[in-house]
């Protein structure tokens, strides 16, 4: 054999050599996908490949995540039609289309028809899990013939729309698998229903089984767990053209899916954790009974925690008290006293507040209008039952309506919307006075509750029992619920120093172990000893002597002796950070940098990475949703310059709202655990503590 036979040979087995080694992430007409050759993303986030699921012998064309260990398929070509053997091939065939074939059969199993033949097809997996049909001799990349984006199995990847294509009729829905074994499609569905106000609805079987709600500009109405976070982005768009929901990861690097599960007849939202190489529970609908459609009938609302969860809205009365009783609602709930509409002064509106809006399959909406707009367009219609704004953003806009029943109502305990419900002039009077009575009690309530909480605090100084919750012992029992309560609690505390009482008081000292826990985990701020009083048109003061405890004092204060309540809501970001992380700040130590507990916060942000500072003793009933959103708000609050920082004020309403909220800017104190606390270099003395005891100097205020 010659050099140049050699030579050839040689050119040939490498090519061989390199598409087995190297998988390719496309195919032209000459080439084919058969057993054991794959396509690979050319960021190698996904594969496309045959395979059998679960114990089945079956084989399918499928794509699944390529970096994981754990063999996780988001899309299944033939789930209708397996394969029974291994002579499975895909390719493109000379009218462009992709084909798969069984060699054996010589039979189409699955084909996908491209819009337009192309001269040269090529067939190519992207790195978001999309395999397309694009012709190679156009310029434009992002021309697609076909996608398998447009055809859903049971998953939602980020990008991919569930919903309509108007123009085409193109409709893209969700459906389980039948079983762990069979990818066939079951009877448990997720679309988006075209009404006037469109919103996506789960099915079982031909029965309506979870609504979301209609979309209120940030999110789905019946569902808050969709609030603005650094981690999703969601998207709706309703138009002539089409109508879709979509989901977005602000980092490439996150790896998130949303499944449809027949085995328990839920959608669950995961997030993949690296370090614990797992699917990470983060959302999943139904979240309990009162997500159950309809399930108090007409003008009934379903409140969790009340006996029997289902209720008759105000002005209501069940429709027959024989059924409701043995708990079933589903003749739900008629009017105490019947309507009038012989003018506008007979009726009116009663607003209800914190709600899932009722189903939307006969209501209206408009873009334009205002709120009083849509009362009047609403009072003037005799069918018209119930008007809101159809967005919420910006303090509201727009107008959705209601005619006839109202249906599938749920008290959510956060996030929920406001509802003006159509009323006779009758029990709006009533309403008034039970609304005054309300007023008088909660201020009985509230003078009480001041009396028995001092009296708390009290007990808790003279038996010196202070619970921390920073210890590491009392974290792994403190659920989040429990902590966002202490949040919460710090929040409204702190306010009412800053803002609400006669003198505005500055703290001086906010941290962990000068926060006081009763047995209902209600949280008391104490140790007043270096607090600071200012009237009411003070804002900032300043001393030579800079008392303190490091870790806690902001920047402004531990070097120039300069303190302000901007100064305490710096305090309370580093506070925040500590219970969210179950780590303190000081001492904090990884084992990949020398960062202390912000500036290890503040690189995770950065590299969209946030997730990672949650505490691992943090329980399942944590909402990663609100987690994130205390992350944001701690960053916001440390941030370097005391102008950047939000007041109490702003800090307790984004706590409690789900507003978008602003980008932070760099922290203070970004150091390493080998570095001074302080510039060395500053001529302030300073009296402080490095094991969270303070030292308080005595000064004249």
């Amino acid at each position: 054999m010659d050099l140049n036979s050699i030579l050839f040979q040689g050119t040939i087995l490498l090519l061989l050599f390199s598409w087995c080694t190297n998988a390719a992430d496309s195919i032209t007409q000459s080439q084919t996908i058969s057993e054991g050759r794959t396509l690979v993303s050319a960021g190698g986030s996904f594969e496309l490949g045959f395979f059998s699921p679960g114990s089945s012998t079956n084989r399918y064309l499928g794509i699944w995540y390529k970096n994981i260990p754990v063999k996780t398929v988001v899309w299944v070509a033939n789930r209708r039609n397996p394969i029974k053997d291994l002579s499975g091939v895909l390719m493109i065939n000379n009218t462009g289309n992709l084909v798969l074939l069984s060699q054996n059969t010589t039979s189409i199993v699955w084909y996908a028809n491209s819009t337009k033949q192309a001269s040269n097809p090529i067939v190519q997996l992207l790195d978001s899990g999309n395999l397309v049909i694009r012709d190679g001799n156009d310029r434009n990349s992002g021309n697609y013939l076909w996608q398998s984006f447009d055809f859903p199995t049971d998953t939602l990847l980020p990008g991919m729309k569930l919903g309509w294509d108007l123009k085409s009729g193109l409709v893209r829905t969700l459906s389980a698998w039948k079983n762990w074994d069979d990818p066939s499609p079951g009877d448990f569905t997720w679309r988006m229903e075209l009404h006037e106000n469109p919103e996506a609805v789960m099915w079982k079987g031909s029965e309506e089984y979870y609504r979301s709600g209609p979309w209120n500009g940030l999110r789905f109405s019946g569902a808050p767990d969709l609030r603005p976070n650094p981690v999703f982005k969601f998207n709706f768009v309703s138009n002539e053209n089409e109508a879709y929901y979509e989901y977005l990861t602000s980092d490439k690097f996150v790896m998130s899916r949303m499944v449809m599960n027949q085995t328990n007849y839920s959608r669950q939202r995961f997030i993949w954790i690296e370090a614990d190489s797992t699917w990470s529970l983060y959302a999943s609908v139904p979240r309990d009974n009162c997500d159950s459609y309809n399930l108090c009938g007409p003008f009934g609302n379903c409140i969790i925690g009340d006996s029997p969860i289902c209720q008759c809205l105000k002005g209501f009365q069940p429709k027959s008290q024989q059924t409701w009783n043995p708990m079933n609602w589903s003749q739900g709930c008629v009017r105490r006293t019947q309507l009038s509409c012989q003018g506008k002064d007979k009726d009116g509106f009663l607003k209800f507040g914190g709600l899932k809006l009722p189903d939307a399959t006969n209501s209206w909406v408009s873009k334009n209008m205002s709120i009083e707009e849509c009362r009047i367009k609403c009072l003037n219609n005799c069918s018209c039952m119930a008007y809101t704004n159809s967005d919420i953003r910006g303090g509201g806009s727009g107008c959705a309506i209601w005619y006839g029943n109202l249906i599938d109502i749920r008290q959510l305990s956060a996030g929920g919307q406001d509802l003006y419900v159509r009323m006779p002039a009758s029990e709006l009077g009533e309403a008034k006075d039970e609304q005054k009575t309300r007023v008088i009690v909660k201020v009985i309530v509230a003078v009480t509750a001041a009396i028995i909480s001092g009296m708390l605090l009290i007990a808790y100084l003279i038996c010196k029992s202070r619970t921390k919750f920073s210890d590491q012992a009392k974290g792994k029992i403190l659920p989040w619920s429990k902590r966002f309560h202490i949040i919460n609690g710090i929040a409204r505390g702190l306010l009412y120093l800053h803002e609400d009482s006669r003198l505005r008081i500055i703290h001086r000292d906010l941290k962990a172990s000068n926060v006081l826990l009763d047995s209902d985990m209600n949280p008391k701020i104490s140790d007043f000893g270096l607090a600071r009083t200012f009237e009411r048109n003070q804002t900032e003061g300043n001393t030579n002597r800079v008392v303190g405890t490091y870790g806690y004092m902001a920047p402004e204060y531990a070097i120039d002796g300069l303190f302000s309540v901007k100064s305490d809501v710096f305090s309370f970001g580093m506070l925040l950070l500590e219970i969210v992380s179950g780590k303190k700040n000081r001492g904090f130590n990884h084992p990949n940098h020398s960062l202390n507990l912000i500036g290890h916060a503040w690189k995770l942000w950065r590299e969209g990475r946030p997730l990672e500072l949650i505490d691992v003793y943090s329980d399942n009933s944590c909402t990663l949703p609100e987690m994130l959103r205390c992350i944001h708000v701690s960053l916001l609050c440390v941030q370097q310059l005391p102008e950047d920082r939000p007041n109490m004020s702003s800090v307790v309403m984004m706590l409690g709202s789900e507003s978008l909220l602003p980008e932070p800017k760099e922290p203070g104190f970004l150091i390493g655990k080998n570095s001074l606390d302080v510039d060395s270099s500053s001529s302030k003395h300073q009296s402080s503590s490095t094991n969270e005891i303070s030292f308080t100097q005595l000064e004249a205020r």
